[in-house]
């Protein structure tokens, strides 16, 4: 597991980064709704979709030919779509996606990736995890047919557990209100789904607690059995299986995840723009930038680092890139659209230019003093 959770979060920051976002909530600029439409319906045809140059029998290049080597070694049964065959479809999907290259591999509406991360994910064992987890069915190489292993659209037989494991299982999905079983924790997911199911339940608000089915074969396999559900994460409210990260996106796009928070009795914990108020306060100067002040992962947030510690300041941090809810909202809250961004005593000062500015001109200590 060392390599393979990395690469799917690596994927989603460099989309994130390039100004775009999941797709349970984009906003794709450029593209009639139309087409977003017709879009949406080809990334969601088949559980695993392909979009290639050519087609699986007869790939044009070379990356497409890797990706479906690949996938056939995965014994999995694929959609695709020859994008040389519509240059409509092949220019809005980069930007719908935010991926500018193909091919593009999708897994239940999922970007994973293009060759380059498909081929690491293979190497790592990532890509046959996320397939199982996912419900994917292997096909028999000989009969072309599912093989019968227990999993059909998610669902898994039971097959029964000790009594010992389904207690433990039981006290585990009751140890909270609302319980989530995830790969990695809220604050460092470890794959892609895991990540859209916290930051919903960021975003509605709602107090959490969580657990890492990564550190625990045990509970990560039994709760398949126990819930009859074979994927993860898995969400729970009050002892009751919601579901995956599909159905919770599908759920809040709805309205209906808040109402059945409300007929559950389940409240928001705070608001967002509470929240970011309390975050901003928790140092008299706070710094919201890329990574952390030991570690920054951007060359502007490294310079605010510099300019602060060379002049002695001392301030609290936030990595924006652990949290997309802090991130997106941020930058609405403080009407600042880039990071990072440094406030005093809860007011914002501005970002590297503006620090850099005031410590060329001897003001920055003064500033951030006074």
């Amino acid at each position: 597991m060392a390599a393979g959770p990395t690469i799917l979060e690596t994927v989603q920051e460099l989309a994130k980064d390039n100004g775009g976002s999941q797709f349970g909530s984009q906003s794709v600029s450029g593209l009639s709704d139309g087409l977003k439409k017709s879009l949406q319906q080809l990334v969601n045809s088949h559980p695993i979709m392909l979009f290639m140059k050519g087609s699986p029998e007869s790939p044009k290049c070379g990356f497409s030919q890797k990706v479906v080597d690949i996938l056939k070694k995965e014994k999995v049964k694929i959609g695709s779509f020859d994008i040389l065959t519509d240059n409509e479809v092949r220019e809005g999907l980069k930007k719908f996606s935010n991926w500018p290259t193909y091919p593009q591999l999708y897994c239940k509406g999922e970007l994973l990736g293009g060759c380059d991360i498909i081929i690491a994910m293979h190497d790592s064992g990532e890509l046959g995890e996320v397939l199982r987890d996912h419900g994917i069915d292997i096909i028999d190489s000989e009969t072309g047919k599912s093989e019968p292993d227990g999993h059909k659209g998610g669902i898994v037989q039971s097959s029964g557990l000790s009594a010992a494991l389904s207690e433990r299982i039981r006290g585990l999905i009751n140890s909270g209100p609302v319980m989530l079983f995830m790969k990695g924790k809220p604050d460092e997911p470890r794959c892609g789904f895991s990540r859209k199911v916290v930051d919903i339940l960021k975003q509605e608000n709602v107090k959490f607690e969580s657990f890492d089915i990564l550190s625990d074969d045990e509970v990560r396999q039994g709760i398949k059995v126990y819930s009859n559900w074979s994927s993860y994460p898995q969400l729970y409210i009050k002892g009751e299986l919601i579901g995956g990260s599909d159905i919770v996106l599908e759920m809040q796009k709805s309205g209906e995840l808040q109402k059945v928070l409300a007929e559950k009795g389940v409240s928001s914990s705070e608001t967002l723009e509470d929240h970011l108020k309390r975050v901003i306060n928790s140092s008299p100067v706070m710094l919201f930038m890329k990574g952390t002040v030991d570690s920054p992962k951007c060359g502007f947030s490294s310079k605010v680092v510099n300019s602060l510690k060379e002049e002695g300041v001392e301030f609290g941090s936030f990595d924006i890139l652990s949290d997309d809810v802090v991130r997106q909202g941020l930058k609405t809250y403080s009407n600042w659209p880039t990071f990072p961004q440094l406030y005093y005593k809860g007011e914002l000062i501005g970002g590297c230019d503006i620090v850099l500015e005031l410590r060329n001109n001897g003001e920055l200590k003064v500033t951030l003093s006074e």
